[in-house]
Parts: C-alpha cells; sequence; structure tokens
C-alpha cells in the first residue's frame, strides 16, 4: 500500500474465500484506495499509511467478496406461472416445451415487449439480487430469437447496469430455443445466428460472451459447436447450456472450445468432466432449475471435486424453470439437495462465479488489487449465508470501493 487509502473498514471479520477455511481473518480490517483493495489483514498489522483515512465501523458485521451471480435470464417478457400449475398436474418440462410452452412462449411475451418495459421488469428482480449482497450478474438474451429481439434483450441488460450499481455482463443465448418462424427449419436458424446475431451483437459492443443451449429440445453438439465458431471469429468466448436433460456430451463441447463454464451438468460423463478438468472450464450449477422442475438426476458433484473442476452456483433466475432471485436461498439449494458445503456455496458465488465469467483475477475475493466490491454481514460465521431460509443479513454493500445504497 504506497499511498493513502480512501477508506478503512474495521471492527470487522473477513472471509476473504482466498484459501482454505473461507481465507477467514479475525479482528481485521480493509483499505480501499479508490475502487481497489489495497490492504486486507489483521487490524493490528494495518500501515500507518491508513491512520488518516475516513474509518467505516463494521461493528463485527463478517465481510465477503460481493456475490457473483454468474447465471441468470431475468430480463423477459411475461411470466410462465401457469406452466408451474402444469407441472404439479403431472406434464414433464420437455412435454410443456414440445407442446408449444415453455421458452418459446417467453419469446412471444419478450418479442411484444418494449425495450424500456423490459428495462423496468428486470429492475425489479434485480433489485431483489442486489439486496441480497450481489455486486457482478450475469444476463442472458435468448428470448427474442431475431436480430431485433436479441439486440433489443442485450440493451435492456446493458441499461440496468447503467440504471443500478452493479456490473452487467451480457451473454448471447441467441441459439436457446427454435423460434417458430423456423419451425423445422433448424439449420436455417443456426445459419441466421452464425451469420447475423452474433456478428451484429459484437459490432454493437452489446456481448461479453456468446451461449447455447445444447439439448434434445435444444439444438444439437454440431450446430452448438457452429455457434461456437461464429463467436470465435467475433472475438467472444463461449459457454453452453450442458447436459441438463439428457447427456449429448456438451460439457466436453464447451472444454473443447475452451469455455468459460458448463452450466446444468446433470447428465455429465466422466469423459466431459475430464475436458472440463484439462480446460479449466467451471461447472455452473443451477439447483433452482433442479429444484423447480422436480429433477432426480444429481450433478456429478464428488466427480467434480475428484477432478478440482472449480464449482460456481448460480440463481438461473428465468420464468420458467428457475423464478429465483434469491443467490442466499441458492445456496441453501445447493448445500442442501447437492451436498455441497457452506464454503463451497459461497466460493461458488464469490470467486468461482467470477471464474465462470473470466472475471477472477478483477473480483470475486477481498484480496489487494482487486475491485473493492463487498458485502456486510450481520452473522456470526460465514456458513449462516447457506443457513437459513428466507431471512437476509445483509448490513451494508460496496461497489467499488462506494457505498451501496440498501435495496
Amino acid at each position: 500500500m504506497e499511498s493513502t487509502p480512501d477508506l478503512v473498514i474495521e471492527h470487522c471479520s473477513v472471509a476473504t474465500m482466498a484459501g482454505p477455511g473461507y481465507g477467514a481473518i479475525s479482528d481485521a480490517a480493509i483499505a480501499i484506495a479508490g475502487d481497489r483493495i489495497a490492504w486486507v489483514g489483521r487490524r493490528a498489522e494495518l500501515p500507518a499509511r491508513a491512520a488518516g483515512s475516513r474509518r467505516h465501523d463494521a461493528r463485527g458485521a463478517w465481510i465477503t467478496p460481493g456475490l457473483v451471480d454468474c447465471h441468470t435470464h431475468l430480463v423477459y417478457g411475461g411470466d410462465r406461472a401457469h406452466e408451474f400449475e402444469l407441472r404439479l398436474q403431472g406434464a414433464s418440462y420437455e412435454e410443456i416445451a414440445r407442446a408449444g410452452g415453455g421458452i418459446v412462449s417467453t419469446v412471444a411475451a419478450t418479442r411484444a415487449a418494449t425495450e424500456a418495459e423490459l428495462v423496468t421488469s428486470g429492475t425489479k428482480r434485480l433489485r431483489a439480487m442486489l439486496a441480497e449482497g450481489v455486486t457482478t450478474v450475469e444476463i442472458k438474451s435468448g428470448y427474442g430469437l431475431s436480430v431485433a429481439d436479441e439486440l433489443k434483450m442485450l440493451r435492456a441488460a446493458r441499461a440496468l447496469g447503467q440504471r443500478l450499481p452493479v456490473h452487467v455482463e451480457t451473454t448471447l443465448l441467441a441459439a436457446h430455443a427454435l423460434p417458430p418462424e423456423f419451425a423445422g427449419r433448424a439449420e436455417a436458424y443456426i445459419d441466421l445466428v452464425c451469420d447475423s446475431i452474433v456478428p451484429a451483437a459484437a459490432s454493437a459492443g452489446l456481448a461479453d460472451a456468446v451461449d447455447a443451449f445444447c439439448e434434445g429440445i435444444g439444438f444439437s453438439a454440431a450446430q452448438c459447436a457452429r455457434v461456437f465458431d461464429a463467436a470465435g471469429r467475433a472475438g467472444l468466448p463461449v459457454k453452453l447450456h450442458a447436459d441438463q436433460l439428457s447427456d449429448l456430451g456438451g460439457a466436453a463441447l464447451a472444454a473443447t472450445h475452451h469455455g468459460l463454464s458448463a452450466d446444468h451438468l446433470e447428465f455429465t460423463s466422466a469423459d466431459g468432466i475430464a475436458a472440463m478438468a484439462a480446460a479449466g472450464t467451471v461447472a455452473v450449477l443451477l439447483p433452482g432449475a433442479f429444484y423447480f422442475i422436480r429433477e432426480t438426476q444429481l450433478p456429478p458433484i464428488e466427480a467434480l471435486r475428484t477432478r478440482s473442476v472449480p464449482i460456481a452456483i448460480a440463481t438461473d433466475c428465468n420464468p420458467g424453470s428457475s423464478p429465483i432471485v434469491s443467490p442466499l436461498a441458492t445456496m441453501n439449494l445447493a448445500c442442501t439437495m447437492f451436498r455441497i458445503t457452506p464454503e463451497e456455496a459461497l466460493a461458488g458465488f464469490t470467486l468461482n462465479g467470477a471464474r465462470a465469467l473470466g472475471r477472477h483475477a478483477d473480483r470475486g475475493s477481498v484480496e489487494a488489487g482487486k475491485r473493492a466490491d463487498l458485502a456486510a454481514w450481520d452473522i456470526r460465521r460465514p456458513g449462516e449465508l447457506a443457513y437459513v431460509l428466507g431471512a437476509n443479513p445483509l448490513v451494508a454493500s460496496w461497489l467499488g470501493g462506494q457505498p451501496r445504497e440498501q435495496y
């Protein structure tokens, strides 16, 4: 720490997430200079240069990195509450989709919505996430399925990052479903995605990455590979909805293309996990979707651990299979259903969530040089964040060293 910091947060404990045991530091302090963490450590060892800095008394709170929700679809029109009722009557997610419901029904509502309406509805959902300490969120398109409507969704997502104090990462998911006007012509639609939608989103600077849905009710591995090749030509990294309902080799496909992440993974094979490990592709687990559509095939958690594949956790906020806006509830679901530990859950929403976005050099842990995106919690130990359903112990948060109002 070479210069006088602007702010020192003191009288706290810190879960840095930079080592085992949450990377915990008791009786700690954090010095912030500009938008960066300048120093973190035991309060008794605070450098002398910090003597004149403005102080924030955390009153014994635990400080963690700001939460990173690395997989959401929170910009969309309409809702699908009626499908929830159908599933409770026995219809499967796949049956509803094949009958014209599912993603395609949200496409109709999203196409009908104005950009301003998408921003307004997205703001409500995003505010709920900020209220639970989220400082970085990924938002996918995928409910427009045309050049104009996919760009409309991405612009709305970018606007949310300008309207609210949060970092927004945008992902183009044009290969999410087959739009009705392309019924029976999947290859022609993939031509449109590769030749028009991906280049348009890239040239407009609206997409930070490209995603696809590799599934029987989505697109084949070969079709997704074509989309990934188009992303590569546009200079955009890729990620994949992989192996959620069946094993089509999605995890291996994502790894082959050096994907940032492969997401869902309930049916991923040992070969897919080995490929992810070799490529450094993050496993993003989505317990909200598992819970909401009552899946029974658990992701291969132990195999991911054995291969040291980083595990991220995300809400998967979307209208059809995971209408959840609570990262804290998602942590609890991950622990109770997937049997991951509270420490793994918090790492999944901090450092590994940042890895899944390719942003881990800049955020996701409390370390000198990283962005001062922080959350303060009225808890006695970090494991409490995954423990209680329906409570929110957030007491303060900072984005780039600046305090955020409580939502």
